[in-house]
């Protein structure tokens, strides 16, 4: 062979290689990024939500001012023609009373929270919030009104008063106020610019998603939200899991001190969490098992205590 065609054939050869890598790269960047586009269009054909505001069917300034919330017959499903997953539910949450929801995975809990602030819609059946059914007024004025405390804490890019405060509601006065009781003044008082520090120039402040703080701190900052708007009804969906025990502790002594009065939801999936609430609601396949005191549970063959002697048997066995 001679020594020319050679060479020629190892220069293509590399070419070809580099080329083959480029191409490569280049049309799986490109299906990536084809991905945005697909979701675009799907959500171009999304029903979209109910409106924020119906003016004739506004709540009044003062709503709720008890905090008593009616489950009657609440069936839901999320699409047409699927399974229901909340098979009519009628029970009455009194005002004032700490409730815990349990039950096994898939049981219905989530759901139930998702049909309280109208993140689906109910199949049939009322939610009823002091007399008031929530399917007929606007998102808007249902959802400013109802508190939530959830797993995975959130916060956004941008200044600790923004993340506390997004309605721009409330005087710094308040704010600082709010941050004393959940234990963060100390934290945000040594910010460069306090309550308007941003994680654009301070590593200390919020970065997007608040990576750069922990988890517990993220979640006293959901708690600071709370206790700024101070509603009649407050959810928690088990807030305290992937926290610390310390910060549990500070968490569930504020509530019990700052919400007292309220009506407080608890969707626990660690079940001991709930055994010192007014009552116990228990789901199982999406239909209501039994609804009464932990205390009265307890003492039969109910599926509150088997869920209870589970849990700890578990716990034995790690």
């Amino acid at each position: 062979m001679a020594p020319g065609l050679v060479g020629l054939s190892l220069s293509y050869a590399l070419v070809l290689t580099f080329a083959q890598v480029f191409f490569t790269q280049w049309y799986s960047s490109l299906c990536n990024y084809i991905i945005s586009v697909e979701r675009i269009k799907q959500f171009m054909n999304i029903p979209p939500e109910p409106p924020a505001i119906v003016e004739d069917k506004r709540p009044p300034f003062s709503w709720p001012s008890e905090g008593k919330i009616e489950l009657q017959d609440l069936k839901i499903r999320y699409r047409q023609n699927a399974p229901l997953v909340l098979k009519g539910i009628t029970c009455t949450f009194r005002e004032g009373a700490r409730v815990g929801v349990v039950g096994r995975t898939g049981s219905g809990k989530t759901t139930l929270i998702s049909a309280l602030f109208r993140l689906v819609e109910p199949e049939s059946g009322k939610i009823l919030i002091d007399g008031l059914d929530i399917c007929y007024i606007g998102l808007k004025d249902l959802r400013m009104k109802l508190s939530i405390i959830p797993q995975e804490p959130t916060l956004f890019r941008g200044s600790v008063r923004t993340n506390l405060d997004p309605s721009g509601l409330y005087s710094d006065d308040e704010i600082w106020k709010g941050l004393e009781k959940c234990q963060l003044k100390a934290t945000i008082s040594s910010l460069p610019n306090l309550l308007d520090s941003s994680g654009k120039y301070n590593s200390k402040s919020l970065s997007d998603e608040g990576e750069n703080w922990s988890a517990g701190q993220r979640q006293l900052f959901c708690l600071g939200r709370v206790l700024l708007k101070r509603n009649r009804i407050l959810v928690l969906d088990e807030a305290t899991t992937s926290i610390d025990s310390a910060t549990d502790a500070i968490l569930q002594t504020i509530i019990r001190e700052e919400f007292s009065g309220c009506t407080v939801i608890t969707v626990a999936h660690r079940v001991p969490t709930v055994t010192d609430s007014d009552m116990v609601m228990v789901l199982s396949f999406g239909e209501l098992v039994e609804y009464d005191e932990p205390s009265k549970l307890m003492e039969t063959d109910s599926l509150f205590s088997k869920l209870v002697a589970e849990y700890w048997s578990s716990c034995r066995k790690n």
